[in-house]
């Protein structure tokens, strides 16, 4: 196999994520440099482990601490990060890196390959917790011949390896011996430095003089942690932040058509569904989720509670990923259906009791369960809403998997393995709602190995069917994504990663 072809497999997105950036004024200025700029980030970090954190808010804030071993460019093709070349060998069964020289650490350390080392042990380590450990499950060996270079032997193919490592999560290079203060003490060897936080409050950052791709212009970065999105919005208009992301959903043309104000806009930015706990045997019952399913008109939710920024959608895919399965088509709404189902399966009108656990971290979460909980109460069942901090959705829904039914949505999905795999296979990092099906174990299994890309896309294609089928998730929409900024910030067009979720300082600057 050429070495094309096998590169090829990693990616089967046809392009960049459909990014159109709105409307705003486009600043020809001159790059200066000085100043902080205050960010009222919509939503509260938590654990700063890169390697641990399971979280794109918290991610948002790392980006600027860490840098991969690779990344992707505006086309979403895998290039060099902190490696300054990479190979892979025809069979596909080793990777050589090359490392940049001279790249600096926070901790004033000079990056080795024993670095690259120590971070990917260090993901593949159960004891780590690493939430995307199953990137190296085909990984047999990691040697360092020298300083500069990094070789991965494969015990199979893996076609997905590459663009995985892509991921900052994955592919993020950290001191040797740094994991025991990453949870506090991000350090990395990003555009920023790690200065401090205050828990639920706000997380401060300086420029880092010593990054390898030239110091960042501004001094710092505050980030100021607001999650009601008018108050962001009030804070904006005041001049008491520099720029904020999610713009309310309900006034976007109304900040769009401000002359004071910078905007861009995109999509998509995440996909929402709802979710079941499949070691329930309630929801072990795809009558059950599919009438669940079934009590959910998803065109009104969407425009009730997203005010129509964004798209109805049957499957997870985005858009443009070749992958995506255009055949399947969302479920209309048919609550009489839904009590039929509900019947047959042995929960006649009324007897059916579900809590449904959301976090106000997402207000349309909460907006979307009070709406759902109407219709649910149409088909005869009795649907409890609590509504849970960030912190203690992650604690009770993520790890500890005690929920009944919950909403959440994923960002940067932009690689069909992380989507499928980690999201649905039975050990995938990120299969909170205890899916175990055999049958999409080995196609997740399958679709890593085979290096054919149509076949690949042939494989995918039949895991969303099937998804679709079972109704395992209820997959409701792609909400868009937005920033604004004041017309004193420069460089807003540099901000939004490639994956449509992460966002970048290091080019962003401040003209007061």
């Amino acid at each position: 196999m050429k070495r094309r072809e096998f590169l090829a497999t990693s990616i089967v997105a046809t392009g960049a994520l459909g990014f159109g950036f709105g409307p705003g004024p486009l600043r020809a200025q001159e790059p200066v440099s000085g100043g902080t700029l205050i960010w009222g980030h919509s939503e509260t970090t938590q654990n700063l482990d890169m390697h641990q954190t399971g979280t794109a808010s918290t991610a948002r804030v790392l980006q600027n601490i860490h840098d991969g071993i690779v990344t992707i460019n505006s086309e979403m093709e895998v290039v060099p990060q902190l490696a300054e070349s990479f190979e892979v060998s025809d069979d596909g069964l080793t990777y050589t890196f090359r490392l940049r020289e001279g790249v600096m650490f926070h901790d004033g350390s000079t990056m080795t390959s024993e670095d690259v080392r120590y971070s990917f042990e260090r993901l593949r380590d159960p004891e780590t917790g690493a939430v995307n450990f199953e990137v190296f499950n085909d990984v047999d060996a990691i040697e360092t011949p020298d300083d500069l270079t990094v070789i991965i032997r494969m015990s199979r193919a893996n076609a997905p390896f590459l663009a995985r490592l892509a991921e900052n999560g994955a592919g993020v290079i950290m001191p040797a011996g740094s994991g025991d203060i990453q949870g506090d003490t991000p350090t990395g060897a990003g555009p920023f430095r790690f200065v401090r936080r205050e828990f639920g409050n706000e997380v401060e950052l300086v420029r880092f003089d010593d990054y390898w791709d030239g110091p960042a212009y501004l001094d710092g970065i505050l980030a100021r942690e607001i999650t009601e999105p008018t108050v962001r919005l009030t804070g904006l208009r005041t001049g008491e932040l520099h720029f904020i992301n999610d713009i309310p959903a309900e006034r976007i043309s109304e900040v769009e058509a401000d002359p004071d104000l910078q905007v861009r806009t995109w999509a998509p930015l995440n996909f929402d569904f709802v979710n079941f706990n499949h070691n329930l045997e309630l929801f072990q019952d795809r009558r059950v989720r599919q009438a669940f399913d079934l009590m959910i008109d998803k065109e009104m939710l969407m425009q009730g509670v997203l005010w129509g920024q964004g798209d109805p959608t049957p499957t997870p895919s985005f858009p443009n990923d070749a992958s995506r399965n255009g055949d399947i088509v969302q479920r209309a709404q048919d609550i009489a259906q839904a009590r039929a189902l509900l019947e047959e399966a042995g929960y006649p009108a009324g007897s059916l009791n579900v809590v449904f656990k959301v976090t106000t971290n997402y207000p349309y979460h909460v907006d979307s369960a009070q709406i759902i909980s109407e219709w649910a109460r149409e088909a005869g069942v009795n649907m409890t809403i609590e509504q849970l901090t960030w912190a203690d959705w992650l604690s009770q829904v993520w790890v500890d998997r005690d929920f009944e039914m919950t909403m959440m949505n994923f960002f940067t999905i932009w690689e069909p393995d992380r989507l499928y795999y980690s999201l649905y296979h039975s050990t995938g990092g990120f299969n909170y709602r205890n899916i175990t099906d055999p049958l999409i174990d080995e196609m997740a299994e399958a679709a890593r190995g085979e290096v054919d890309p149509q076949a690949r896309v042939d494989i995918y294609k039949r895991i969303q069917q099937y998804i679709y089928d079972e109704s395992l998730d209820v997959v409701l929409w792609y909400r868009n994504g937005s920033i604004a900024a004041l017309p004193s910030v420069g460089g807003l067009d540099t901000v939004v990663h490639p994956n449509g979720s992460n966002l970048n300082f290091h080019r962003v600057w401040l003209d007061a």
